[in-house]
């Protein structure tokens, strides 16, 4: 180490005891074995931050910090003392402080390569990329060329002349500061040289990166070349039959002619017109042919080139063929195989709509299906048949044949598609579990056609079907993962949460998808009741999230030591990408407000509440400029034509109102946390004092985030007003549209007033202020009046049996949420009220004892505050019996004596059906149960108001 000598440090064996109890566990006895250490050896630092380590592990962080700055302060040199700290500061999340601690032993020892390297490391762990660089340049010759690669172009064009470069994460270091600097030429001209020939780890690295160079520089006849010549040796790879095909139309854009004296191109021979490209392509489709395993790159590669020359106008001068029948000789020579839908989707534009009938029959003749004694429609013999009829069925989606077919028509296709789902599974039974039935995407596309018939017809049983259909297919394969994603938006549109949370959770999402298909989860648990749940999920996501800074940290630097320098800038985006998710914001946001409306007020203050989440009005850190939507909107598997499609208009529009949804919750926290800053404090009124507290600028604080909010609100109603309709399996909408209708946006917009009007009672204290009690009286009324109309909006029933069928209305369960979380925000700005109200009354019933009169006349607040008090306890009781009359109606409704009145259901289907309403009736009644916990929590602390 560099601190030491070869000779063992007498300090190590007597820190060995409080090592190895701190490495099993058993925190107490290291602290104890510190402490006796300690009484012996009191400059013993390294035994001080070892007892530290041993407090922190107990939970006793504050001790921990206390004794590890005592220690720091010392600015230690030893390696003993340096190492436990910074393993403690990570432990508490506090890798900046391990910055300040190198850099104190780097100004003591700075030849010590160490603790450079070190600090180098703790910069990384941070993102301090300035420093990083001169803590290198800070370090002698020898570090940086050893440890750290050079980071300048100067430095490592010294080692080339010098011969000194060995290693290919060297060269990549070279040609990622050249590309950097944008000087290509010389990049090209590193990568086609002596130094190129060290790029071996990758497959065609010199060539990619050659071709990469070649296109920024805009040398259309290299590219064109070299993608050519690497066709010739692989004629299936796809990257490079779009840079020749790019390539041929810009020199053929160009009226770029070969040299007449010299070689065509640096690589070689050039392809510069459509007759050579077209000559090219036959050629790939001959040879392909004679290879032993089919090639599906040529005959994509022919359609390609039809697509483009087909943009470009001049298709007919070129007989490469009908693209109908290439498809076709496409579909008999692939159409067993899965990829051939995908393959084809691309270039079904090719076809014209009068076409696409005919396409399909011509498709289905080909395809050996028999016709057997039980059944009238023919079925496949085997696997390969299967998946070629599978395709067309596929393609008839996608053609938009299914949507033109009225509702028998519909009706009768879905039979049909379940007849051969189930007729499929004979293929999978000798399947594992963890793998899917041959057959699934025929019940998949059974519920697509359903959803059709549930939303663009409004047939309420078909809901219920998807769900039957998609529980009978999770059963048979219980590893599908678009089962499960279709089961979990279907159950949310129905409000039902609780069974969404065993599908998520079967799901096993791993690391980065917490972030892209994380929504599904956070966006309906709380606003479905399921606030347990919610809180769990909303645990998960943030535990990625936080994690995320650690480990890509961990990443970076080991990217630096093994010399994966190409890689370190991926994980810095990747890290960026992250710190800026809406979803991360999002879920931020609302887990906050969640603990507040769980806890706030009922089991600590509110002002606890806010501290311990270090809430602050005036900061808000959701970098709004630079949000990033890392959704996975193309998660569930779509077949529909490309105007019924997710667009990017789509994608879009919903970034545009999540990000609003976001602005109003945030500011909504804020305004919330912006009120025990408010608490009332007793001084002389219009003081300058209460300037000097800052209790006037806080209230300015709370004014001004009231305009913000006013401001989005506006922004919200205006966009809601394009009535965007997303399609079915795109972006859920946000909770925004419900909480305009159900009145709770006014109802929390008032409150937020209503704090305003009561300081300003506090300031100008009771005397001449009977307008501003008439305001706040006011403001009492027309509260109760919005809570009472947000409260009709909740009833009803929330599941019933008419003409036979189940009706929900999940919007009555997410109207209720809001009208609790409305609850919760006028009580705390109530309790806001009461501190103000309660010491203005005890100094009036002061004053009517030293007078001795019966007389001194009560300002109306008073009263219009204690009747305010009532009539919320009185609404809230009436929710609350609302609430377990829905309990009562939920538990008695018999769902397993209704038969739906399809009698098209088979026997298994019905077990299904069973299943899936029980589902549903069980998430409601937990749903009722929660938020009716809740009340009765908030219904107590009403009772307290009492000024």
């Amino acid at each position: 180490m560099a601190a030491r000598g070869h000779v063992q440090d007498p300090n190590d064996r007597r820190l060995r005891p409080i090592y190895d109890y701190l490495d099993n566990g058993n925190n107490k006895m290291a602290i104890q074995q510190a402490d006796k250490l300690l009484k012996k050896h009191k400059d013993l630092h390294c035994a001080k931050v070892l007892k530290a380590i041993g407090l922190q592990r107990t939970g006793k962080q504050d001790e921990a910090y206390a004794l590890a700055q005592e220690v720091a302060a010392l600015e230690p040199t030893d390696d003993n003392s340096l190492q436990a700290l910074t393993i403690l500061y990570r432990e508490m999340h506090r890798p900046e402080l391990v910055t300040k601690l190198y850099e104190a032993a780097v100004k003591k020892v700075p030849n010590s390569e160490e603790y450079h390297s070190h600090l180098f490391m703790a910069y990384a762990r941070v993102g301090e990329y300035k420093k990083m660089q001169q803590s290198i340049s800070a370090q002698d010759e020898n570090l940086s060329k050893t440890m750290f690669l050079p980071l300048a172009e100067r430095m490592v064009e010294k080692m080339v002349k010098e011969d000194k470069i060995e290693a290919e994460a060297e060269v990549e270091l070279y040609y990622m500061i050249l590309e950097r600097l944008e000087k290509y030429q010389e990049a090209l001209d590193v990568v086609r040289g002596k130094l190129g020939e060290k790029l071996t780890s990758e497959l065609q690295s010199r060539e990619n990166k050659c071709m990469a160079m070649y296109k920024k520089l805009c040398r259309w006849p290299e590219c064109n070349a070299l993608s050519r010549r690497l066709l010739l040796k692989n004629s299936d790879d796809w990257q490079f039959y779009i840079t020749y095909f790019d390539s041929v139309f810009q020199l053929i854009d160009e009226s770029w002619a070969p040299p007449l004296e010299e070689e065509q191109s640096l690589e070689g021979e050039v392809h510069y017109s459509i007759e050579q490209a077209v000559k090219f392509i036959e050629e790939r489709i001959t040879e392909e042919s004679k290879s032993a395993r089919p090639l599906r790159g040529p005959y994509l590669a022919k359609l390609e080139l039809i697509r483009r020359l087909r943009c470009r106008g001049c298709n007919d001068e070129y007989k490469l063929g009908d693209p109908e029948e290439l498809m076709f000789q496409y579909f008999k020579k692939f159409g067993d195989k899965p990829c051939c839908f995908t393959d084809l989707k691309v270039f079904v534009d090719l076809l014209p709509s009068s076409q696409y009938t005919k396409f399909i029959s011509q498709l289905l003749e080909v395809i050996p299906l028999s016709a057997t004694a039980e059944s009238e429609v023919a079925l496949p013999a085997d696997i390969k048949a299967l998946q070629q009829h599978l395709c067309v069925v596929q393609l008839t989606r996608l053609l938009g044949i299914y949507h033109a077919m009225d509702k028998k028509e519909k009706l009768t296709a879905v039979r049909e598609l379940m007849l051969r789902y189930r007729h499929g599974l004979e293929f999978g039974k000798t399947c594992l579990k963890t793998e899917l039935q041959f057959s699934d995407y025929y019940c998949l596309l059974a519920v697509h056609l359903l959803l059709d018939l549930w939303l663009e017809e409004g047939e309420e049983t078909a809901v219920w079907q998807c769900l039957t259909f998609l529980e009978e297919g999770l059963s048979h394969s219980p590893s599908n993962a678009q089962f499960k994603l279709l089961l979990i938006r279907i159950y949310c549109r129905l409000g039902a949460f609780e069974p969404v949370a065993e599908l998520y959770s079967s799901l096993d999402a791993k690391h980065i998808q917490h972030d892209t298909i994380g929504y599904l989860l956070t966006r309906y648990a709380e606003s479905l009741g399921h606030y347990a749940a919610a809180s769990q999920s909303c645990n998960f996501a943030l535990r990625f999230f936080h994690s995320n800074q650690k480990d890509t940290s961990e990443y970076i630097i080991q990217a630096y030591k093994y010399g994966a320098f190409e890689k370190i800038p991926e994980f810095i985006a990747f890290r960026n990408r992250l710190n800026s998710s809406l979803h991360f914001a999002q879920v931020r946001t609302e887990r906050m407000l969640l603990d507040l409306l769980l806890e706030a007020n009922i089991s600590t203050s509110l002002e606890e509440s806010i501290k311990s989440m270090s809430l602050s009005p005036e900061e808000d850190d959701i970098p709004w400029k630079d949000l990033r939507d890392n959704r996975d909107l193309t998660v569930l598997f779509n077949w529909d034509p490309k105007d019924r499609d997710i667009s990017e208009e789509h994608r879009k529009l919903s970034l545009e109102e999540e990000t609003m949804w976001l602005r109003i919750r945030s500011l909504t926290l804020r305004l919330v946390s912006g009120l025990p800053t408010l608490s009332h404090t007793i001084q002389p009124k219009n003081s300058e004092e209460t300037a000097e507290n800052g209790v006037s600028s806080k209230i300015d604080t709370i004014r001004s985030l009231l305009q913000q909010l006013e401001a989005a609100v506006d922004s919200g109603k205006k966009f809601l007003e394009q009535k965007i309709q997303y399609p079915v399996l795109g972006p859920p909408p946000t909770r925004m549209a419900g909480f305009f209708s159900n009145g709770s946006c006014q109802c929390q917009t008032s409150l937020f007033y209503l704090v305003s009007d009561i300081y300003e009672l506090d300031t100008n204290g009771l005397e001449d202020s009977a307008e501003i009690q008439e305001r706040i009286g006011n403001s009492f009324k027309s509260l109760i009046e919005r809570l009472t109309d947000l409260f009709n909006k909740c009833k009803g029933d929330l599941i019933e049996v008419r003409d036979g069928t189940l009706k929900t209305q999940p919007n009555l369960l997410e109207n209720l949420v809001f009208f609790v979380e409305t609850i919760s925000i006028t009580l705390w700005v109530s309790s806001y009220c009461d501190s103000v109200l309660r010491p203005f009354k005890s100094n009036l019933q002061k004053k009517k004892k030293k007078k001795k009169e019966s007389s001194v006349a009560m300002p109306p607040v008073f009263t219009h505050f204690l009747d305010y008090v009532t009539e919320l306890q009185t609404l809230t009781s009436n929710v609350i019996d609302h609430i377990k009359g829905l309990e009562i109606i939920l538990t008695a409704l018999k769902l397993e004596e209704l038969s739906l009145k399809d009698t098209l259901l088979l026997q298994e289907e019905k077990k299904f059906t069973k299943t899936v309403q029980g589902k549903v009736q069980s998430s409601y009644h937990h749903s009722v149960q929660e938020i009716g916990e809740l009340l009765k929590k908030r219904l107590d602390t009403i009772k307290k108001l009492k000024i």
